[in-house]
């Protein structure tokens, strides 16, 4: 058995300048937690692979093609492949959300 903290988890360095934490990767999936302080947002970007983002703390924005929604805790927000998005934080709290990528992306991001 693994058992991962996430708060203990080393932070990863990403183009987006934001605390990026891995806590799981294998060839099938990847699981990063970010945390947006307030004012922060992560760049405008396409990933080759699906992408879900599942709110853990805190209120945020996220953009996803041509839409925009804000969301809360507890809520599943589903990204297809290559389509542009990015997740902000404009509220005054922090926001920490998980990043699910499946399968495990072998080609990098793309920052628009």
């Amino acid at each position: 058995m693994k058992i991962v903290k996430a708060f203990e988890a080393p932070e990863t360095p990403n183009p987006h300048g934001v605390s990026a934490r891995k806590l799981h990767e294998t060839e099938h999936v990847q699981v990063v937690m970010v945390t947006l302080q307030p004012g922060e947002a992560l760049k405008l970007h396409v990933t080759p692979v699906d992408v879900f983002f599942y709110v853990l703390e805190g209120h945020g924005i996220v953009e996803i093609g041509d839409e925009r929604q804000p969301v809360s805790p507890n809520s599943l927000i589903e990204s297809p492949a290559r389509i542009p998005h990015r997740l902000l934080n404009e509220s005054d709290e922090v926001f920490h959300f998980l990043v699910v990528k499946t399968p495990r992306p072998t080609r990098a991001t793309k920052i628009l």
